[in-house]
């Protein structure tokens, strides 16, 4: 009885032994890092990078990361044009973002030049503009009304460009909504309180 049991445990040992290996072998399986993915997929669109990083911090080797990332990519789970489009779309239209800080934004991201240059084409200037319009506009409700008119024209253009939008699309709306406001009379590069 005792030699058949101790066969018995030798038995199963090999047997837990084997079905360990078989399931999780060392830097994880394909199938194992396809649902990693698809669980940070469900969540918000990702690129490929960002995905390849998160299975690189869960300990999944390169070739199974990117054997992952293939397949997904093959049935068009993962598309980083796609993504960058989404991701212009969104940042801009609810966040406020201009094109230069929706296209560092995609650089951390790590989409490629060719994927997110049609993406941010995609904002024409005028949409750029109205959008910088909608932003000042807010931000001069609650700005106080003895404000000085430099400070004011610092506070927004600044606001403007942390924000992603070039000098020029800033300084030119601010200076039109100042003047809409009726902020002051003088023209932005003058004083708006000359010294006597």
């Amino acid at each position: 009885m005792a030699a058949g049991s101790e066969g018995d445990a030798r038995e199963t040992e090999a047997g837990a032994s084997r079905s360990t290996s078989e399931r999780t072998p060392e830097g994880g399986t394909v199938e194992q890092a396809k649902e990693a993915c698809l669980r940070l997929l469900a969540v918000r669109a990702r690129s490929r990078a960002e995905l390849a990083q998160r299975l690189a911090a869960k300990g999944y080797t390169a070739e199974v990361a990117e054997r992952a990332l293939d397949r997904l990519a093959e049935v068009g789970l993962i598309d980083d044009a796609a993504f960058a489009e989404q991701w212009v779309h969104s940042r801009h239209t609810f966040s406020g973002k201009g094109k230069q800080a929706l296209a560092q934004e995609l650089r951390r991201k790590g989409v490629a030049p060719a994927d997110a240059a049609p993406a941010l084409e995609a904002i024409s200037s005028d949409d750029e503009e109205a959008r910088a319009v909608e932003l000042v506009r807010r931000k001069l409700r609650t700005l106080p009304r003895d404000l000085d008119r430099d400070k004011a024209v610092r506070r927004l253009v600044g606001m403007l460009a942390r924000r992603g939008y070039s000098q020029s699309i800033a300084f030119t709306v601010v200076k039109a909504e100042l003047a809409e406001a009726e902020w002051s009379s003088g023209p932005l590069d003058e004083p708006a309180n000359p010294p006597d």
